[in-house]
């Protein structure tokens, strides 16, 4: 539950912008992971490279969209925190492109970062400046045909993918909720509670899980890898 309406927000408070430069690198880090992720997805993937290309080119028109609202209310975002934020999936991200397992980079960017950016837009909105809530408004929208492109990929190669796509939320799934640890304070400050984070990235990441082929049974079991962290 949001604790804090709109009108209660102080958003020139120093308290808060010193939360918003943290929170505000991350959904800029977030949409330059998702586009040089998907860039690497169309080297992996030829036969989408089309339609992976453009959806790069849209995570990089976000990153704009989300530095105007960094400057909007001047802050600066501090992109070296956001950068260690993203480090373990980058990193497997990395390492999954480079061994050519297109399904645990899919599970990553398509999947994890997709619904945490969903999950983290959808409680922003209600508590946003004006001009920030236009910006992420708009973006949400946008993220939810990212997130259905790997659904549907993965839909389509469900057998042959199950079982590496079972590993891969093995060893990502633990991580997401050390991220959203390590943001607690700063997402209670901008009147984002951990709560709803995690309720609604479950709900996303659960609901995709669904729409590839898991049984309900089988989301419950790979949902809980690491929520004891959370």
């Amino acid at each position: 539950m949001q604790l804090a309406a709109e009108s209660e927000i102080n958003f020139q408070s120093e308290i808060y912008k010193d939360a918003y430069s943290r929170i505000n690198a991350i959904v800029i880090e977030g949409e330059q992971e998702a586009h040089e992720n998907y860039i690497k997805l169309a080297e992996l993937l030829p036969e989408s490279k089309d339609e992976l290309i453009r959806l790069s080119k849209m995570e990089s028109r976000h990153k704009k969209g989300f530095e105007a609202c960094g400057r909007n209310l001047k802050v600066t975002p501090d992109l070296q925190f956001a950068r260690e934020f993203f480090s373990g999936l980058h990193q497997n991200f990395q390492d999954a492109a480079a061994e050519g397992k297109v399904v645990t980079c899919l599970l990553i960017q398509s999947l994890i970062i997709e619904c945490f950016a969903i999950a983290a837009y959808n409680i922003y909105i209600p508590v946003a400046d004006d001009f920030a809530r236009k910006i992420t408004e708009g973006v949400v929208k946008d993220e939810y045909s990212h997130l259905n492109f790997g659904e549907v990929w993965l839909k389509e190669n469900f057998t042959q993918s199950k079982a590496e796509l079972e590993d891969a939320n093995r060893q990502n799934l633990p991580i997401v909720w050390k991220m959203l640890n390590s943001v607690e304070k700063d997402a209670h400050t901008l009147a984002m509670e951990k709560e709803a984070l995690v309720e609604d990235f479950m709900i996303q990441y659960g609901e995709a899980l669904s729409n590839i082929g898991f049984t309900t049974r089988d989301i419950m079991r790979m949902s809980a890898y690491g929520l004891t962290a959370a």
